[in-house]
């Protein structure tokens, strides 16, 4: 993900002499390096950060601790930084602690797999302390990597985020896996199963993006009385799809929370 932000940044005209990164395996760092050559390459955390007015935060949830506890003092040397983080589960309280800081600015950003293909959907959430121009700054950095960016007014619903769009490429994979299956059960080949069913997805997607109707809409609309169509709906539903979906998210939700207990503790 760390990739993909630096690269949809420079890509949109940001100078490489402002893009810094460090990364501590020298075999990842030497493939940055040579594929991105005019971004500032390091493996110094605090060299990285030093200066910065906007730090993004690319790193397991598991060492989050003990990155911000390194860091505190280079990040805070520039009173106005902007922290961005992407860690998962990690709240803003919990940063805040590890910074010994209560005025730090900083954002949380749950973004999902498409943003590595510039495809991406992000949820963002901001402490009190960030400012409006900060939220400006972060809207631009992960509008790099996502067509759609969204922010919550309160920081439990990151994990509604990561239920619906975090979590939710998968659900995808899983429907268009199930797809394909059943047209090579139906007597298609692999390859027709596959591109039928990712062509279909990507089509209805589109539409659904520039149609002014709502979803129900658009499925009612498809769905004629007594057709095929119907009868593969009825059978979801009998199926108790909705249901399915349902739990699916909160179940994402739930382990969100979790994880938050657990990885935001001393």
């Amino acid at each position: 993900m760390a990739e993909a932000i630096l690269a949809g940044l420079h890509s949109s005209g940001h100078p490489g002499s402002r893009l810094r990164y460090s990364e501590p395996f020298e075999e990842r760092r030497k493939y940055m390096e040579t594929r991105y050559p005019d971004l500032v390459s390091s493996s110094d955390n605090e060299a990285a950060v030093d200066g910065a007015d906007v730090v993004v935060l690319a790193v397991k949830p598991q060492v989050l601790k003990s990155v911000l506890i390194n860091l505190s003092s280079a990040l805070l040397k520039n009173p106005s930084v902007l922290i961005i983080s992407i860690a998962a589960g990690i709240t803003t309280d919990a940063m805040s602690q590890w910074l010994s800081s209560d005025s730090a600015a900083i954002v949380r950003c749950m973004p999902n797999t498409p943003a590595l293909i510039a495809e991406g959907a992000v949820g963002l959430y901001a402490n009190a302390n960030v400012k409006p121009e900060q939220r400006s700054v972060t809207e631009s950095i992960m509008h790099s990597i996502a067509k759609q960016v969204s922010w919550v007014q309160k920081e439990a619903l990151v994990d509604s985020v990561t239920g619906i769009s975090g979590s939710g490429p998968a659900y995808f994979f899983l429907i268009m896996e199930a797809m394909q299956n059943a047209g090579i059960e139906a007597g298609l080949s692999a390859e027709d199963a596959k591109a039928l069913t990712l062509q279909t997805c990507v089509g209805a997607a589109r539409m659904a993006q520039e149609s002014e109707d709502d979803l129900a809409t658009l499925r009612r609309k498809v769905t004629s009385p007594k057709g095929t169509t119907e009868a593969a709906i009825k059978s979801m539903e009998g199926n108790n799809i909705r249901q399915v979906m349902q739990d699916a998210v909160f179940a994402a939700q739930r382990r969100g929370q979790q994880l938050a207990e657990e990885l935001s503790q001393d």
